[in-house]
């Protein structure tokens, strides 16, 4: 059996956990293989986490980016398709600090921002459609 997960619930915990994992935060959360409900812990996080939220047979955590290649690599993909009389200069961007600052100031001049944006919101949600397949759940508006 299927068990349905609400989409915006569940990309609002992907780029929590994201965000934590990101800015070296406490931030996790997990999916319940039974119903399907999103459980929060960290930093700031008020609710109790079930007992056997360490039980892989009832609980999945939830992704985070790093676990997609939706970060540099997507840029660079992007850029390929969208933008190939600029490789060069977002390849070197990626080779230094504050790339995706530089990325998307590129991006704003050229006015690719908002493609960019459609993209990248089009490729995380295929990735979680296929990690939700992998592990026996559907997204569901």
């Amino acid at each position: 059996m299927t068990v349905s997960i609400n989409t915006e619930q569940l990309l609002a915990a992907y780029e929590w956990v994201s965000a934590a994992e990101a800015s070296g935060l406490d931030g996790e959360a997990y999916v319940d293989r039974r119903t399907g409900a999103i459980h929060w812990a960290g930093e700031g996080v008020d609710e109790e986490l079930p007992a056997d939220i360490d039980d892989d047979s009832l609980y999945v955590g939830v992704p985070r980016k790093s676990e997609f290649d939706l970060g540099r690599s997507l840029a660079l993909r992007f850029v390929e398709e969208h933008l190939p009389e600029h490789r060069e200069a977002v390849y070197g961007f990626f080779r230094k600090r504050g790339a995706y600052a530089s990325f998307k100031s590129l991006l704003a001049r050229a006015g690719q921002l908002e493609a960019w944006h459609e993209y990248e919101d089009a490729a995380t949600e295929n990735a979680l459609r296929d990690w939700c397949a992998v592990n026996g759940f559907e997204l569901r508006a």
